[in-house]
Formats: structure tokens, C-alpha cells, sequence
């Protein structure tokens, strides 16, 4: 069976850092930022990549749809 190797990218311009993908990340990849956008919000970053499996929650709770999922099978 091959495993799914997933990555983030965040629009940090459109993250408004409301915490809820870093709750839904069943993996803990995900943390706020301490920098801030251009509007003052803390924005979401991957903070543990080599544990990211693409599975999306993150992107499905996103209300701004800053988070875009990418998975590569290996």
C-alpha cells in the first residue's frame, strides 16, 4: 500500500487565525504564527511538515479557504 505524503500552503494575506485548523489537524502539523499578516492576524503555518498526510481537515474547517491540501503518493 502506498503512503500519502500531504502539504499545506496557506494564503496568510486571507488567514484570519481563528485556531480552527489547528484543532481539526488530527496530526498536529499546524500552529499559529507569532509574525502577523498585513491585517494583524496570526496566521496558520505547518509546524511539524513530515507529518502532514494530506488528509484535509484543515481545509474543510477553513472559513476563509486560506488552505490548500496537496498529496503525493509514494
Amino acid at each position: 500500500m502506498a503512503k500519502l505524503i500531504g502539504s499545506i500552503k496557506v494564503d496568510i494575506q486571507k488567514c484570519k487565525g481563528c485556531d480552527l485548523c489547528v484543532i481539526a489537524c488530527p496530526l498536529d502539523v499546524i500552529a499559529l504564527s507569532k509574525d502577523a499578516n498585513s491585517k494583524g492576524y496570526n496566521f496558520a503555518h505547518m509546524i511539524n511538515p513530515d507529518a502532514c498526510n494530506g488528509c484535509s481537515a484543515c481545509a474543510e474547517v477553513c472559513p476563509e479557504a486560506s488552505i490548500t491540501v496537496y498529496r503525493v503518493r509514494v
